[in-house]
């Protein structure tokens, strides 16, 4: 909705000539120049309740991956965590955009003169916390994607990264001074999202196929779901923020279906197909299931803690290999086992000395 400033109109006055002086000079036309007239452009009723219709969509949708969460072991809730955790990141932006908050208003202008003066400035609403909420979830949603096709370290830290330079210059597009300026951070945005579809698209080809066919034919149709829906993101910016040749209104709808799309329509389908597809979904040891493990640190007598350097004496005589190895019992058994070795240990070495004092 577009919002015309009121200019009284002996502002808009273009030029007065004084009444000439009483003297034998020409007399100079004094010119009050125009004042530009500004136009501001912000969202109406249809946009508000927009926000606050996706705001209570990603409540729901994020209740409902947290319950799905529950439902399963926690070595195998990781797909759940981090797909809920991109719908509450959802909830929080909309909430703060539907109350007010994170919106900001960028001016350009639309008109000069003929001799270069500005006429006519827009001042146009930005949702910068939209660019938030995408530097976030965008990281997650491909995170889900690398683990299920099986990536390695390296390629996820090379996906992540460009994620992070296609959203920040899209941040900087939407704030730039000129057209020039914004369509050049687009463009880096651009080549930013082609690195991103070539990670997801060969390497995830190249990952995925020692999985199962049931694995293949999933991550190839999620991801191209995926990679749709990003292209009419880019699609989308160019032609509301680049352009600007639609409405804040047309913008919050826009982006609020494609945020559904990618953000709920993509977890649904991804943690119900994880349910049914256990070679699909890794199971995660360690700390996220147990937290942190003493072992390795045994508690003997008044408060002694034994480590690994106890078991090993000063003078390199280390217990025989059976000893240190692990029987496969229980982690008490274990424990057990272990303090009565080094005992045991101990006890040799004090027959050893004693048996060398002795001899002399």
């Amino acid at each position: 909705m577009i919002i015309p400033q009121e200019i009284p109109d002996a502002a808009t006055q273009v030029a007065t000539i004084l009444r000439p002086p009483q003297s034998s000079h020409t007399p100079l036309p004094t010119v009050i120049p125009d004042i530009p007239r500004v136009y501001y452009e912000t969202s109406s009723e249809v946009g508000h309740r927009a926000l606050w219709v996706i705001c209570i969509i990603m409540a729901l949708v994020s209740v409902a991956f947290y319950t799905m969460a529950m439902r399963v072991p926690v070595q195998k809730r990781l797909f759940h965590v981090i797909t809920a955790l991109v719908t509450t990141i959802g909830f929080l932006s909309y909430f703060a955009m539907a109350t007010g908050d994170g919106i900001t208003a960028h001016s350009y202008v639309t008109g000069r003169s003929k001799h270069g003066a500005v006429t006519d400035i827009v001042e146009r609403d930005i949702y910068w916390v939209r660019y938030a909420d995408w530097a976030l979830t965008t990281p997650l949603i491909l995170l889900d994607l690398c683990l299920l096709a099986g990536f390695n370290g390296a390629s996820i830290l090379i996906v992540a990264v460009s994620d992070m330079v296609m959203i920040l210059a899209g941040l900087f597009a939407a704030f730039s001074r000129n057209e020039v300026q914004g369509w050049g951070w687009y463009a880096i945005a651009c080549v930013a999202y082609l690195n991103v579809v070539y990670q997801v698209v060969y390497n995830g080809r190249r990952a995925v196929s020692t999985r199962d066919d049931q694995t293949k034919a999933f991550f190839g149709a999620i991801s191209l779901f995926t990679l749709l829906i990003w292209t009419a993101y880019l699609i989308m910016w160019a032609v509301a923020d680049g352009a600007r040749r639609v409405n804040i209104d047309g913008e919050i709808i826009a982006y609020a279906v494609l945020d559904a799309l990618a953000k709920g329509v993509f977890g649904i389908w991804l943690l119900v197909a994880h349910d049914s597809m256990i070679r699909a979904s890794p199971s995660i040891e360690g700390f996220w299931s147990n937290g942190i493990s003493y072992e390795g640190a045994l508690r003997v007598g008044e408060g002694r803690t034994l480590v690994t350097q106890d078991i090993y004496p000063k003078n390199d005589t280390p217990l025989p290999k059976s000893s240190l190895t692990r029987p496969r019992l229980s982690q008490e058994i274990y424990f057990a086992y272990a303090a009565a070795s080094v005992k045991l240990h101990t006890i040799r070495q004090n027959c050893s000395l004693e048996d060398a004092g002795t001899r002399d």
